[in-house]
Order: C-alpha cells, then sequence, then structure tokens
C-alpha cells in the first residue's frame, strides 16, 4: 500500500487513518519559529461525512485509501435506496439515501454520476456539476412584473426546490448547479 509524505499533501487527496478513508477538504501549511513545519488539515470521513482537523509535522506519513471512483449511470430508485450501474462491466452497485444525500435532489434516471467505493462498497455518488431538469411546479409569472432579480421558489421534475427568475413558467427546462443548487439559465429540452 502506497503512502503520502506531508509534502504531497493537497486539497482532494484520499488517505486512510486507522482503516478509515478520509478526504482532505482543506490544508494549511504552517512555520512557527522554531521546531518542524507543521500541515494543518480539515478531513471529511468518506464513511461517515463528518468533519475533524488534523495537524502534522513535517517528514510524517499516510496510508493512501483504497479509495476507486468511476462513472455509473443512475437506473433507478428502490425504496429509500438508489441503484446504480458501472458503465463498462454493467456491475450494480446499491446507496443508501444517507449516503446519496442532496445528490438525489438532482439526479433522474440514465444520469451518469461519479461513484466512489471503498473495499468493494459504495460509499458515496457525486452529480455532475449541471444538469437540465424540466419545471414541474411554480406559481404563475405576474404580468408587468419586470424589476430585476425577482425570484421564486421552483419545484423541478426530481423533487428538488430552487429559486428562478419570475418569468420562469411550469414545463421549462433549466439549468442547475448541483453543489449550489442555483438556477443558472433557460435551457432546451435535453436530447
Amino acid at each position: 500500500m502506497s503512502s503520502y509524505s506531508t509534502n504531497e499533501f493537497r486539497k482532494g487527496l484520499k488517505i486512510q487513518i486507522d482503516g478509515v478513508p478520509f478526504q482532505i477538504i482543506e490544508m494549511n501549511f504552517r512555520k512557527p519559529g522554531k521546531g518542524a513545519s507543521l500541515y494543518e488539515c480539515k478531513m471529511k470521513n468518506l464513511i461517515r461525512g463528518t468533519v475533524t482537523d488534523k495537524t502534522y509535522r513535517a517528514g510524517q506519513s499516510l496510508e493512501a485509501a483504497d479509495v476507486e471512483e468511476f462513472t455509473a449511470q443512475f437506473l433507478y430508485r428502490q425504496g429509500t435506496d438508489y441503484v446504480f450501474m458501472k458503465n463498462d462491466d454493467y456491475e450494480q452497485y446499491e446507496l443508501t439515501n444517507e449516503q446519496v444525500g442532496d445528490v438525489g435532489k438532482f439526479i433522474k434516471e440514465g444520469l451518469d454520476c461519479q461513484l466512489m467505493i471503498y473495499n468493494n462498497n459504495p460509499i458515496a455518488v457525486t452529480a455532475p456539476n449541471h444538469v437540465i431538469l424540466q419545471v414541474e411546479y411554480c406559481e404563475p409569472a405576474t404580468k408587468g412584473n419586470t424589476a430585476t432579480n425577482v425570484s421564486k421558489p421552483v419545484k423541478m421534475e426530481t423533487g428538488a426546490e430552487i429559486l428562478a427568475p419570475a418569468f420562469i413558467n411550469i414545463g421549462d427546462w433549466l439549468r442547475v448547479d448541483t453543489r449550489t443548487a442555483e438556477y443558472i439559465e433557460r435551457s432546451k429540452k435535453p436530447e
């Protein structure tokens, strides 16, 4: 198993501590007046989703996590679980509602996502940064309301609720940022 030295620490690096995979989400280098340099890391537990702070001295090393990421297609929901299929060998993986989290609000059948597995068990899924979804429900636009930056709540076909401009109507297709749940622009129906 490979390992990473502190000088290789960077945002996004996946490491293993006591058999648990973590991802570095923030890293700060600090050189005090005396002694070794310090690497202050904010790390996310990839199984539980919790965030923790750890500090390492220069020269220390951590084991690389045996985490694999690949493209998988969202097939369907089965009760509270989500079923994905790996695109190259058609192997299927099930993730719970907790593992999918907020991503579940933006994915629909047939969408390609990034699946993360650890020891052959799925632990997380990432949706594409932008998806095109149809408006399922919204209040009708008020005539004469031409003020800029007026927004209203809009319910998308997947159940996600976002804020969109007042001119949006039921049936419109919108491009949505899945990271921030924000409206980007009106779009054409996806092919």
